[in-house]
Formats: structure tokens, sequence, C-alpha cells
């Protein structure tokens, strides 16, 4: 019995990871992404997202509440799980290791940047492109950020490829090689979108 909520909860640990939080992602460096395009262009964007119908309905049970679930639970999977990259130096060890590591980089950054702009926001600040500006002015938070996005989009990325496997949707080797190029070239994809965000704010 304990082994089959086990596997429940991995399972949804690592659903949760792709959906909803994955998509929220994306969707995320999306709209940051329009900073490229000046100032207004963001606000514009940012403005159009909080003012979407039910959005703290929306905000709570599709964003907050299965981000809490997959960072508390993959806390207790990076302190629990045995990594062996001392004894086997194999790519998806390394892998391995680097999830966890970057799980808890991304919390980190998360945590802090929730309280910079969502916690702001609830406080009567206006989360608009000249916040993020004024954030990322300075240096020790500019590569706060770069790390962190890159960390994040880490994260998502390597995670997909975990989905991948523990949904049985790839189950060969080769097909679990296709899946590491593919996730990898996501990583690569979104950290060009991410890291183009913050820069257009500085």
């Amino acid at each position: 019995m304990a082994e089959n909520k086990e596997f429940f909860y991995r399972r949804l640990h690592s659903l949760l990871g792709v959906i909803p939080v994955g998509v929220f992602l994306v969707q995320h460096l999306v709209v940051n992404h329009f900073a490229t395009q000046g100032p207004e262009a963001f606000n514009n964007a940012a403005h159009f997202m909080e003012g979407l119908p039910f959005r703290l309905i929306l905000e709570t049970f599709i964003i907050f509440l299965p981000l809490l679930y997959h960072a508390i639970y993959g806390v207790y999977i990076a302190f629990t799980s045995k990594n062996n990259v001392s004894r086997y130096g194999y790519f998806r060890n390394w892998m391995f290791l680097l999830q966890r590591a970057t799980g808890i980089v991304t919390l980190i950054f998360v945590a802090w940047h929730v309280w910079e702009t969502r916690v702001q926001a609830a406080l009567g600040a206006d989360v608009n492109y000249d916040m993020m500006a004024s954030i990322l002015s300075s240096p020790f938070m500019l590569v706060f950020y770069i790390v962190g996005v890159i960390a994040t989009i880490f994260h998502f990325a390597n995670g997909l490829w975990s989905f991948a496997v523990s949904w049985g949707i790839t189950v060969t080797p080769r097909s679990q090689r296709i899946s590491t190029f593919v996730t990898m070239g996501i990583f690569v994809a979104l950290s060009v979108v991410g890291l183009r965000a913050i820069f257009a704010f500085v």
C-alpha cells in the first residue's frame, strides 16, 4: 500500500510539473519576452494577464497549489534520492543530480520572484516594466535572475524527459535518446527567450 501511494505521489508530482506548472512557465516567458519590443508592449501584455476574469481563482488552483505540491514533494525527493554520480559517471546520472540541484535553485528563485512581484502587487505596487527594470538594475539581482531563469528552464526541460519515461511515452533506449535531444532543444530555445527578456529590462 505504501509503495502504491509513493508511486501515485511521484506520478502526480511529475504531471503537475508539466501541466499546469510547465505550461505556466512557458506562458510567463512569452509574456516577459514582450519586453524586447519596449516598455509599452510589456506593460500591455502584463496588464492583459492581470485583467483576466477570475484571475485569483485561476492563479490559486492552476498555478500556486500545483506549484506548492510540486515544490514540497520535489524537496522531499531531492533529499531522499540517492545520487551515484561519484560511482557512475553516466550522462543520465549527472542529469539526475542536476535535476535535483536546479529544483532547489528554482524553488528559491520562484519564491523570491513571487515576493518581488505578486506579493508587492497585492500590497499596491504596479507590476510593470519599470518595476522589473528597477529590480534588474542591481548587478547582483541581474546575476540572480539569470541563474534562476536558466535553472528553472533546465528543471522544466529535463523534467519533460523524466515525465515521458515515467508515463510510458519513451520506453526504448532509442526513444529516450531522441527525447534527450528534443528536451535539450527546448531548454536552449526557452533559455534564449528568457535571457532576451531579462536583458530587455537592463
